[in-house]
C-alpha cells in the first residue's frame, strides 16, 4: 500500500489547534505507521473490508456489501493509528482522515472478536502504545464533579436535540413484537434471562414509552410505590423522580451536573411535585438518610474501578433493613474488563473521563466483599441499548445544522457521531451489555 497519494476533494474540517490540540497534531512515526499498515491489512483480510484509498484505489479486493473504511488522508491516519492505536484511530476520524457510508456497519465489523485483529505475537507491542488513564481524570470525590461536567454539562440544549421528550439518557427497553408488548421475561440471578428472537421494536414515536417501561420495570424491580423513601443516584434530567413521585414515592436523587439540576428541577416544579422529588448537587460518597430503595441508572460505568467498593459501601449505609437496591448498568464480559481496566480509551479521552464499564461479576464480587448486599437478580436488554443508540444517533446526525448553532464545530460532531456509533456497534457484537441488577441483604430475605 502506497500512503503518498494526494488527498481526495472530501471537505476536510477546521482542527482548532486550542480546542483540539491532539487532533490537530499528526505524529510522525513512521516505522509505527508502517506496522498500523499490516494491521490495517490483516484487518481488511479478517473482517471482509472495502478499505478504499484517494484516486479510487482499493487496498484489497473485497466481497459485495463489504463495510467501507474510506481513507481520505492514509498517511495522517497510519501514523495516527501507529502512534496511540484506538485513540489515534477515534482522532483520525475526528480530523476527517476517514470516513464511511455506514459507520455502525464497520465498526461492528471491526469490534467482532477485536483481541483477534492483532497476531498473537506481537500482542507484546501494546505497551509501546497503550496509554493509562492519567490520574487527574480518576473520580476521585475532588475530579468527579469536573469529570461529569466535560460531558452532562455541555449543554442542556444539545442533548434536547436528539433525545425524546423524556430526556431519558440511558437504554429504553422496547415491545419486541407485534401480540408482546411485555418486557422480555425476568430470571432469578445467576441466568440471565434470554432475550426473545425478535428484533426489538424500536421507532423514534415509541422512544417516550419505551423510556418509561425501562424506568417502570426497574421502580417494579426496587418496589417503588406509595410512601416509598426512594434514593436515585444520578438524577439525569429528572424523568425518573418524577415517575416515582407520581407513584406516590418521597425521592431525594443526586446529580453532580449543574445543568442537569437546574432542568431536572424545573421539570420537577412544573409538574407540581416539588413535594415529593429532592434533587441535590451531591456526590454519591456523601449521600445522608436512610431509604427503603435506592436506585441508580447507568452511573455505576462513571464510578471508576478504584471507588466500586465506595460506591456500594455508600448504597449499603444508606438502605434501611428489608430495602432494594436496583441499578440498571452498562457491562461487558469480565475478562474484556480486566484487560481494559487499565487502559486509555479514545472514549475515556473524549467521552467519559474517568469510568469503567464493569462486568456483573465484578459488581456481584465487589458487593460481596465489601457490603451486605448481595446480587439476587441479572437481566439482560442489550439489542435494546443498540435500538436505543440507532435511534439517538440518527436524530443526531440529522440535526447537525443545530448542533452547529448551538456552537459545536464540525470535529465536535464528527466525535459525538463516532461515540454514539462505536456504542451501538459495541452492543450489536455483544461486546457490551445492558442489565438490569437487584441487590438485597441476606438477612432481609425471607
Amino acid at each position: 500500500m502506497t500512503t503518498t497519494a494526494s488527498p481526495t476533494a472530501t471537505p476536510t474540517p477546521f482542527v482548532d489547534p486550542a480546542r483540539w490540540p491532539d487532533v490537530a497534531r499528526v505524529p510522525d512515526v513512521p516505522l509505527r505507521a508502517a506496522a498500523a499498515a499490516r494491521l490495517l491489512r490483516r484487518a481488511a483480510s479478517r473482517r471482509g473490508l472495502r478499505v478504499e484509498l484517494p484516486g479510487g484505489r482499493l487496498l484489497r479486493p473485497a466481497p459485495p456489501g463489504a463495510p467501507v473504511l474510506r481513507l481520505h488522508h492514509p498517511r495522517d491516519f497510519l501514523h495516527r493509528v501507529g502512534e496511540s492505536g484506538l485513540i489515534g484511530f477515534g482522532e483520525s476520524y475526528q480530523a476527517g482522515d476517514w470516513d464511511s457510508p455506514d459507520l455502525v456497519a464497520l465498526l461492528t465489523a471491526l469490534a467482532t472478536a477485536p483481541e483477534t485483529l492483532v497476531p498473537g505475537g506481537a500482542r507484546w507491542l501494546r505497551r509501546f502504545y497503550v496509554q493509562r488513564p492519567p490520574d487527574e481524570e480518576l473520580s476521585t470525590a475532588a475530579n468527579a464533579r469536573r469529570n461529569v461536567g466535560r460531558h452532562y454539562d455541555l449543554s442542556n440544549e444539545l442533548f434536547a436535540l436528539f433525545l425524546d421528550p423524556t430526556m431519558s439518557y440511558s437504554s429504553a427497553l422496547f415491545p419486541t413484537g407485534p401480540a408482546d408488548a411485555s418486557l422480555p421475561g425476568s430470571a432469578p440471578h445467576p441466568g440471565p434471562a434470554p432475550l426473545p428472537g425478535r428484533t426489538p421494536l424500536a421507532t423514534h414515536d415509541g422512544l417516550p414509552a419505551a423510556q418509561h417501561r425501562k424506568i417502570d420495570r426497574l421502580l417494579d424491580l426496587a418496589r417503588v410505590g406509595p410512601g416509598t423513601r426512594l434514593l436515585e443516584i444520578g438524577t439525569g434530567w429528572g424523568e425518573l423522580a418524577l415517575r416515582a413521585a407520581a407513584r406516590g414515592a418521597h425521592v431525594v436523587t443526586l446529580t453532580l451536573s449543574e445543568q442537569q439540576l437546574a432542568l431536572a428541577r424545573h421539570r420537577i416544579a412544573a409538574a407540581g411535585q416539588t413535594d415529593r422529588a429532592e434533587v441535590r448537587l451531591c456526590d454519591y460518597r456523601a449521600a445522608e438518610g436512610r431509604y427503603d430503595a435506592v436506585v441508580s441508572v447507568e452511573m455505576i460505568e462513571a464510578v471508576g474501578r478504584p471507588f466500586w467498593p465506595d460506591y456500594f459501601a455508600t448504597l449499603d449505609r444508606v438502605l434501611a433493613p428489608g430495602g432494594r437496591v436496583a441499578l440498571q448498568a452498562i457491562t461487558m464480559p469480565h475478562d474484556r474488563m480486566l484487560a481494559s481496566s487499565r487502559t486509555y480509551t479514545w472514549i475515556l479521552k473524549y467521552i467519559f473521563p474517568g469510568g469503567l464499564v464493569p462486568s456483573v461479576r465484578a459488581i456481584e464480587e465487589t458487593a460481596a466483599r465489601h457490603t451486605r448486599l448481595r446480587l439476587t437478580r441479572a437481566d439482560t436488554y442489550g439489542p435494546h441499548y443498540a435500538e436505543t443508540l440507532r435511534l439517538w444517533r440518527e436524530r443526531f446526525t440529522e440535526r447537525s445544522p443545530q448542533v452547529a448553532a448551538l456552537g459545536f464545530d464540525e470535529v465536535f460532531r464528527r466525535m459525538w457521531e463516532l461515540y454514539l456509533a462505536h456504542s451501538e456497534a459495541g452492543f450489536r457484537t455483544g461486546y457490551l451489555d445492558l442489565h438490569q441488577l437487584l441487590l438485597t441483604r441476606d438477612e432481609d430475605r425471607p
